[in-house]
């Protein structure tokens, strides 16, 4: 299912002047290139769910045929069934709905174009400038050569044509194993770029695809399909992420020697690279496979679903992409700078209300027994039109636990003995009498509430240091309430790959991440207090909890029998004061 660009995207035009692919296209289009056209793309590979640095990518291809009146397309490069699942397809269509953005009716695959790419190596084959190697991967490495030290050319690089095409042949029909053979391009073993030295472009895969079945057991590699179906689809700018700068000379062989008429052109900008945060699908399936989470969708992954889940708005996302902006350094981004965006969206929006999350029960013991009020307590400071609601207030209440200390420590502006405290919206309260259980905990605060400190009361601007959050206990829903904290406890590292293309060579090397997991990332309150209001929350709706942050009803476990928040973002703004 698509959908249509809603009125309120975030428009790439705001950050034009520091563009610099925008800048190029305003070139182009001065000098009328391509007919005057932009027709952009994104191209996913569907091995796993989009992350926060795939936002980046959505944001600035979508939104660049937006600023030019161009078209984007959103196509799949499933050019690898041994990693690919319909699964990663759904979720990426899912993602880039609810970012905001369209592909219309240009929704494609690579493998549409498997005949026609199939075509286009045998004209490579027929050109001499593809060959059929049975090196083995590890002889190709040692053939390969390095950064310092020219490759040697295979010793099946000279095959007639006629040879190659019949190999090619019976690479497709099947009759060799996986490894046994693969196909060449056949450029330049000296090159100085290694990605020039005869790469692979074809392999034998006996592998089932989610969308060709068996029909297929040869594919082509990620290198070669690409660029070719960029050209097939007409693209004019195809962007994509720093790593693949080095990838753009066969980018371009390939699309000079097998394109005729307008070719697209590649040009690369900065990925997004960010702080506390594992930047590689290749990482985080391995948290997934190896239950270090509950899913892709957990609420620490920095996928576009665990952040959904979390509570995080597309508005604060598509914020934090433009604010970033386009260049073509890369860079560490603070992740406190996407938490800002979030909180200043969720600020506007968000409905205030009162959590208790470690209840200590207070009686007000000069409250009439039996007796409740209604107050009136604004929904939002920020927005007018919010209006208020009513809450209940009783005898017997619940606050934090942390907001009373028997012996308090001078600065405790809370509740302490003798000590008065406003509650939001109500009375002022003073600590009368502490009530312990034979172990010496403290179980019950008896207080006295002042009736004339009410608002509107002849009392109510009666100064006091401290306002306390809370909820009555008679009133009050049971809830369940997540507090998540950084998943990887590295403060200034993003975990990345280099490429996914290079997935096999880079697991070789066994990764250390998961030791730097955060034992901590996850907290499970299940005895909090909340607002009787809330047991009417939807899952997904979003809310302020006074003094505690922003919450949102869990999108797969919250439900009206069981009440589930997730926190969002805490109140404490760290990007704000490292600006300053």
């Amino acid at each position: 299912m698509n959908t249509s660009n809603p009125s309120n995207t975030s428009n790439p035009s705001a950050s034009a002047s520091s563009n610099f692919i925008h800048n190029i296209i305003r070139e182009d289009l001065k000098q009328g290139k391509n007919n005057n056209r932009v027709h952009t793309r994104f191209p996913p590979e569907p091995n796993g769910y989009l992350h926060i640095g795939h936002a980046k990518s959505i944001c600035l291809n979508f939104g660049t045929a937006l600023e030019f009146n161009g078209l984007c397309n959103l196509r799949f490069d499933d050019t690898n069934p041994s990693k690919e699942e319909t699964e990663f397809v759904e979720s990426i269509q899912e993602d880039i709905q609810w970012l905001g953005f369209s592909w219309d009716d240009r929704l494609y695959y690579a493998s549409n174009y498997f005949e026609t790419l199939y075509g286009f190596a045998v004209k490579l084959i027929e050109k001499g400038l593809a060959f059929v190697c049975d090196l083995s991967p590890e002889e190709m490495r040692q053939y390969r050569g390095t950064l310092t030290e020219a490759g040697k050319e295979s010793p099946y690089r000279n095959r007639s044509v006629q040879e190659n095409l019949e190999l090619f042949q019976k690479m497709r029909a099947g009759e060799f194993a996986n490894g046994e053979k693969v196909l060449r391009a056949k450029i330049d073993m000296s090159s100085p770029n290694l990605n020039m030295r005869d790469p692979v472009i074809y392999r034998i895969m006996h592998a089932t695809h989610h969308r060709t079945g068996d029909q297929w057991c040869i594919y082509p590699m990620y290198d070669f399909a690409h660029p070719l179906s960029d050209a097939i689809e007409h693209i004019t700018h195809s962007v994509c992420t720093m790593e693949f700068e080095d990838h753009r000379p066969l980018y371009d062989w390939l699309v000079d020697h097998l394109i005729e008429g307008d070719r697209p052109r590649q040009y690369e900008f900065a990925r997004l690279d960010l702080t506390n945060t594992v930047m590689s699908k290749r990482k985080l399936r391995q948290l997934v496979e190896g239950a270090y989470v509950s899913g892709w969708d957990d609420p620490r992954m920095p996928t576009l679903s665990g952040l959904r889940r979390r509570g995080y708005t597309p508005e604060a996302i598509r914020d934090f992409c433009d604010r970033i902006g386009v260049a073509k350094a890369n860079s560490t981004v603070d992740v406190t700078l996407l938490e800002h965006c979030l909180r200043e969206d969720l600020n506007a929006k968000a409905r205030r209300v009162m959590a208790v999350l470690n209840p200590l029960k207070v009686v007000l013991i000069n409250y009439p027994e039996d007796s409740e009020e209604f107050l009136e307590a604004e929904n939002n400071p920020e927005d007018q039109d919010a209006g208020s609601r009513l809450i209940p207030f009783s005898r017997t209440l619940y606050i934090e636990q942390e907001d009373f200390m028997e012996d308090p420590p001078k600065k405790f502006f809370r509740l302490s003995p003798g000590n008065e405290v406003r509650l939001k919206h109500a009375y002022i309260i003073k600590c009368e009498r502490v009530v312990k259980n034979e172990n010496g905990d403290i179980t019950e605060i008896h207080c006295t509430y002042d009736p004339d400190t009410k608002s509107g009361g002849p009392n109510s601007a009666k100064k006091v240091k401290g306002t306390l959050h809370w909820v009555s206990a008679v009133h009050a829903a049971d809830a369940e309430i997540r507090l998540y904290d950084y998943l990887i406890r590295d403060d200034n590292e993003s975990l990345t790959d280099e490429s996914e293309e290079n997935d096999a060579e880079n697991s070789a090397a066994k990764d250390d991440f998961l030791s730097r997991i955060n034992p901590e990332s996850i907290q499970v309150l299940t005895h909090c207090k909340v607002e009787p209001g809330l047991a009417d929350a939807e899952p997904g709706s979003k809310y302020q909890f006074l003094r505690q942050g922003y919450f949102c009803a869990d999108v797969k476990d919250h439900s009206h029998q069981k009440l589930v928040f997730n926190r969002v973002v805490g109140l404490r703004d760290s990007w704000a004061k490292m600006s300053k």
